[in-house]
């Protein structure tokens, strides 16, 4: 008789929700923390190839801490496509613009650069305030 191990089927993944405060935190922390659950390293049918994360809600985006001089020399950087196009921002002024990228920023940078990258990103929900529609799936 041999045990044989089981692949891992869609069918066996099962989803959790998870929240995040990220008020005081510091954002390469959270970031990391965030990131494990989206790809689902700790899940025990975890494969390389699904998708086997949770849901990831992140409350208080605008209050996330950085520690050294970051604030204003950590640069954001993208371009257009078009002839001068390059455009630059520091942290402190991404926080006043759109807070909410800051952690996506520092998550999708530490999710795996393949095709499930996309996939994973669409389960991670971030808000600026501490008000966010998904509070139903959080009451058990």
């Amino acid at each position: 008789m041999k045990n044989m191990t089981t692949p891992t089927k869609l069918s066996d993944i099962k989803r959790l929700w998870h929240l995040f405060d990220a008020k005081g935190k510091i954002l390469g922390r959270i970031s990391s923390e965030i990131a494990q659950i989206l790809i689902g390293k700790s899940k025990p049918y975890f494969v390389n190839n699904l998708d086997c994360g949770d849901y990831v809600v992140v409350i208080n985006a605008s209050e996330v801490k950085t520690t050294g001089r970051k604030e204003t020399q950590k640069k954001y950087s993208r371009h257009s496509g078009y002839p001068g196009g390059y455009r630059e921002e520091a942290l402190m002024e991404l926080r006043k613009r759109n807070p909410v990228d800051i952690i996506r920023f520092a998550v999708s940078g530490m999710l795996p650069q393949n095709k499930l990258q996309d996939r994973m990103l669409t389960r991670l929900y971030i808000f600026k305030g501490a008000e966010h529609p998904y509070a139903a799936k959080f009451k058990k």
